[in-house]
């Protein structure tokens, strides 16, 4: 292996190039239009243009692919994780052309890569799986019918692909239809493949899963689990290992287990076995035949590099360790940062500005992000990974918890400050948090997360005065000050009175204000303050590790409660493909029902109706791309 092709974009791609660097492996990037000023482009020793946007066009197209690898020559292709990772036809494409394959046989990746066909195997390999139905047969009543037999509720999965895209908790017949018809829609648009199962659903189960690895002499062994339970839209976002509730006696069962179902389909290099944790008892999910985005959190648990083990095996070596040779020392936790508000709802953007944490022993971010970088809505909304590593659990927690509030993200919205709150909840630290995790405490972290008076006044203050031309003098004339941030509207009266100083009355409130260089004091409290401003009056302020979105309404008239023409319209909420439209002019809907899906980021979000109206007109049709703030449907002005 002298040149490898990395078949990706993004924090896998430069992550994979670094380990290719240090072991001599020279590096081959692809890169869509989209991504021709990316990080990952500018790092590899070649990089090969694959035309297009969207991932069909480009991350996804086999010829074009093999075309590169042939065209730069390369010797050897890393899938990394997401896109064709999984797919067994492009491992057998790059096969067929002669060169190494980093992953696991075709034949494998058929066999463990559908949860259906991976069923089958753990059946025959003793491995636990729940109650369910994997046939062939699709039909919307064959489903119904073994629903019943299985018993309420069920599971609706996507047989292919991860990520959580395709499945759809169900509680009762009613929901079913719809369930089935919505997973079936995101699993076809996200992995070519619209197949679904059921299985019984366990309502507070834990995510556990188990990274294991095999080579071509015959051997297998694991490498501990790691506990993905705290998840939106069956998404990971933080990942931890150890687990908190698996003892060592567990561990080696699970890991038994996760060996007996890679061993039965022939597997080799690295993958994952994910189970569900209920108690004491565990049952199969599925495999994934990639590494996993959560593959550092057992680096940094272990002290080795998982992409040199896959390079190494792809080579023909025997694996480094035997079972018992395997180290678990301390703990390590990673978050996953996205581009996402508080309710995540993906964000396409700018990072207008980036500023990573003090990286000291123990703390990783593995990302692709600097100043400018465009976040487009046609790939996945993660931005990146921070992890950290302690001799505790508790140290772990708190040095991640820290890290997050001292990275800097400006420009678009972000999951940064809530992960960082998910941390120090007390049921997280408890080691208690279960996938209902954020479906049980999702409000109260975003009620914390509303921003304090003083940090709503010192942004305000930031967002108008810092970092511009000013005077020493003090003036005698107050400047009104009107700002909006969320579902806030806070009016402000400000006075210079020089050198920097400004009183401030915000209602009955009084405050003293100095604005200094690079950092806003309000009442003798100082923290570090930045700014990105925006046009319409838009701006982005941190101020300490607050992060608010300002807009200035200082010269905008009020509008009086839902009489405002936002009352009379539904508007796009980010960029994305209508995927389907489910009104028409003159019907009456009512509040939350749903009027639309938009897919964005590669997930479908259904968009309900504001309040009871009638619709009277519609401006978008089925299949077009939206922007930001769009004007969808339009509602009568009765009950507005």
């Amino acid at each position: 292996m002298k040149r490898l092709l990395i078949a990706n974009r993004g924090e896998i791609a430069r992550r994979i190039l670094r380990t290719a660097r240090r072991m001599g492996v020279a590096t081959v990037a692809v890169y869509s239009d989209a991504d021709r000023d990316a990080l990952h482009v500018r790092e590899a020793d070649t990089a090969v243009a694959l035309g297009g946007t969207a991932s069909a066009d480009s991350y996804l197209r086999v010829d074009k692919l093999i075309d590169a690898a042939r065209a730069s020559g390369a010797d050897a292709v890393h899938p990394g994780y997401g896109f064709l990772s999984e797919n067994a036809g492009f491992a057998q494409a790059v096969i067929d052309a002669g060169l190494t394959w980093v992953g696991p046989p075709p034949a494998a990746i058929r066999a463990l890569g559908s949860k259906s066909a991976a069923k089958a195997v753990a059946l025959r390999q003793g491995v636990p799986v729940l109650p369910g139905y994997f046939g062939d047969d699709q039909r919307d009543e064959t489903f119904a019918a073994e629903a019943q037999r299985i018993g309420y509720p069920v599971m609706v999965k996507a047989v292919a692909g991860g990520g959580g895209r395709g499945m759809r908790l169900v509680h009762s017949a009613e929901q079913l239809p719809a369930a089935l018809q919505s997973a079936r829609s995101e699993a076809l648009a996200g992995f070519g493949n619209g197949d679904l199962l059921i299985e019984r659903a366990l309502l507070n189960p834990r995510h556990v899963e188990v990274q294991v690895f095999a080579d071509t002499h015959g051997h297998c062994i694991h490498l501990g689990e790691r506990d993905c339970s705290v998840q939106r839209r069956h998404q990971k976002i933080i990942e931890e290992s150890p687990s908190p509730a698996v003892s060592p006696e567990l561990r080696a069962e699970l890991g038994r287990c996760a060996v007996a179902l890679a061993q039965g389909a022939g597997y080799v290099g690295a993958g994952t076995v994910e189970f569900l944790l209920d108690g004491d008892r565990f049952f199969l999910m599925e495999m994934n035949t990639r590494l996993q985005v959560e593959h550092p959190v057992t680096e940094m648990l272990t002290g080795l590099d998982l992409v040199e083990w896959q390079l190494r095996i792809a080579r023909g070596e025997p694996l480094p360790l035997t079972q018992d040779q395997v180290r678990l020392q301390g703990h390590a936790i990673e978050v996953r940062l996205c581009a996402e508000d508080g309710h995540f709802t993906p964000h396409a953007g700018t990072v207008q500005r980036f500023g990573e944490p003090p990286l000291s022993d123990g703390l990783r971010f593995d990302h692709s992000l600097e100043d400018g970088t465009v976040v487009t809505p046609h790939y996945d909304a993660m931005l990146g990974k921070l992890i950290a590593h302690a001799p505790t659990r508790g140290e772990a927690i708190a040095k991640l918890a820290q890290s997050l509030d001292d990275t800097v993200l400006l420009g678009l919205p972000s999951n940064r400050a809530f992960l960082a709150a998910c941390l120090r909840h007390p049921v997280f630290g408890a080691g208690e948090a279960t996938i209902p995790f954020l479906a049980q405490h999702g409000d109260g972290l975003r009620a914390a997360l509303q921003p304090p008076h003083e940090a709503g006044v010192a942004a305000a203050l930031a967002a108008t005065w810092l970092g511009r031309a000013g005077t020493d003098l003090p003036s005698p004339f107050v400047r009104p000050l009107r700002v909006k941030f969320g579902e806030t509207t806070l009016d402000l009266t400000v006075r210079e009175l020089g050198h920097g100083v400004l009183q401030v009355q915000a209602g009955e409130r009084e405050h003293t204000a100095h604005i200094g260089y690079g950092t806003v004091a309000l009442d003798g409290i100082a923290k570090p303050a930045q700014v990105v401003r925006k046009t319409g009056g838009h701006c982005h302020v941190r101020w300490g590790a607050h992060d608010l979105h300002l807009q200035d309404l200082s010269l905008s008239a009020a509008l009086s409660g839902g009489q405002g023409p936002a009352a009379r319209e539904l508007r796009a909420p980010f960029n994305g493909k209508l995927v389907s439209l489910m009104v028409q002019p003159g019907q009456r809907v009512a509040r939350g029902q749903v009027l639309l899906t938009i897919e964005s980021m590669k997930i479908e979000h259904q968009i309900g109706a504001p309040r009871d109206a009638t619709v009277s007109g519609v401006t978008v049709v089925a299949g077009q791309q939206l922007v930001p703030a769009q004007v969808l449907l339009v509602f009568s002005e009765e009950g507005a």
